[in-house]
């Protein structure tokens, strides 16, 4: 899923810095976003000297109606490459298309334009939750709240109106590697309420944060779109 594996390596390295929301911290505030802004490119840049495999799962009405395994890496041209590991239509052989837009035969012409369209419409709208600048992530810091550590020593930030009216974002971060382990995103899409949910893992070592699996549901559509990265292996190993 190369549009929502970009939205999720994006949100990998955010971090949070520990400052008050006053007035007088505000300058300290802005360095603390440019420091979080780098942190993730410096994660992003260290994607790229790695492979992994990717399974997506679409579940259309509590079924599933379609798995792919894929091995990806990045090219010389920063762009994502993917191989195909396994292709698999559920057992009544329908078929639906995937994040990234492929389309099925076994699927009608203008159902296949019209789930495209939703998840392009609606992958826009989840990327602007990775807050993609240190002006973003400021905003975010200045009115977020954030909680006392949980029973994993996880401090939990939570912010309202992030994107769109009514939405809330939930980061669950660890404060001594400044990265991320949990996030949750409910919003309004054409009307109706998703959910993108998100489990973090670091690759040991290199300290390469990832995340290891996802979920974005839509109820109304009754559609669910599940990827688990994983077997991440360091190019030239």
């Amino acid at each position: 899923m190369s549009t929502s594996l970009r939205i999720f390596t994006t949100l990998a390295a955010l971090c949070w810095a520990s400052v008050g929301f006053t007035q007088t911290l505000q300058e300290d505030m802005a360095a603390s976003a440019a420091q979080i802004a780098q942190t993730r490119k410096a994660n992003a840049a260290l994607m790229h000297q790695y492979t992994w495999n990717s399974r997506t799962e679409i579940v259309s009405n509590g079924q599933v109606k379609d798995t792919k395994i894929e091995q990806v890496s990045y090219g010389p041209d920063g762009q994502l490459q993917r191989t195909v590991l396994n292709d698999q239509a559920a057992s009544n052989g329908i078929m639906l298309p995937t994040p990234i837009g492929f389309l099925r035969r076994a699927v009608a012409d203008d159902k296949k334009k019209e789930m495209q369209q939703y998840l392009t419409g609606l992958h826009g709208l989840l990327e602007q939750y990775t807050l993609p600048t240190a002006g973003k992530i400021l905003d975010f810091m200045m009115t977020a709240n954030l909680s006392a550590p949980d029973a994993n020593g996880l401090i939990e930030l939570s912010g309202s109106n992030v994107v769109e009216p009514g939405d809330h974002l939930n980061l669950w971060v660890n404060p001594l590697t400044r990265q991320v382990q949990h996030l949750q995103v409910s919003t309004a899409f054409q009307g109706d309420p998703v959910q993108l949910t998100a489990t973090f893992a670091t690759v040991p070592v290199s300290g390469l944060n990832y995340a290891s699996f996802a979920e974005v549901t839509a109820p109304s559509k009754q559609l669910s779109v599940q990827v688990q990265n994983y077997d991440f292996a360091r190019l030239g190993n």
